[in-house]
């Protein structure tokens, strides 16, 4: 059985997302439903099983979860919280922000990796043509 108890704060990931909330209901001792108070992570956008791959057929758009909104989340991704928990609409800009950060580092990384290669094919190869 659960030892989560309706009213208990917690942060809970959900899908691909992750969250400050409140315990509304223990259905089962496998899900709990949370009420949503703020957001920890924003979910992640694409193809979860082409991580990755911008070219996939269908190029998943992940809205997180609104406030106060009730999600079923697997008891397995609950943890208690006793922190504060942030205003909602504040953790979801800084949520947002950190994630286009996060992928902006990412794009200047791969930019600065293909001049790398680009120098090692030249090494390696000669000039292009």
């Amino acid at each position: 059985m659960s030892s989560f108890q309706i009213g208990d704060r917690v942060t809970a990931e959900y899908k691909t997302g992750a969250y400050y909330g409140e315990v509304v209901e223990v259905s089962s001792s496998m899900k709990a439903a949370v009420r949503i108070l703020a957001v920890k992570e924003h979910p992640t956008q694409g193809d979860l099983h082409n991580p990755m791959d911008p070219s996939v057929a269908f190029f998943h758009q992940r809205r997180a979860l609104s406030y106060q909104e009730i999600a079923l989340i697997p008891i397995s991704t609950i943890r208690p919280y006793a922190g504060q928990i942030p205003d909602y609409q504040d953790s979801l800009k800084r949520a947002l922000m950190a994630q286009i950060s996060k992928l902006s580092e990412m794009e200047a990384w791969a930019r600065r990796s293909l001049q790398e290669l680009d120098q090692l094919q030249k090494e390696y190869f000669g000039a292009k043509d």
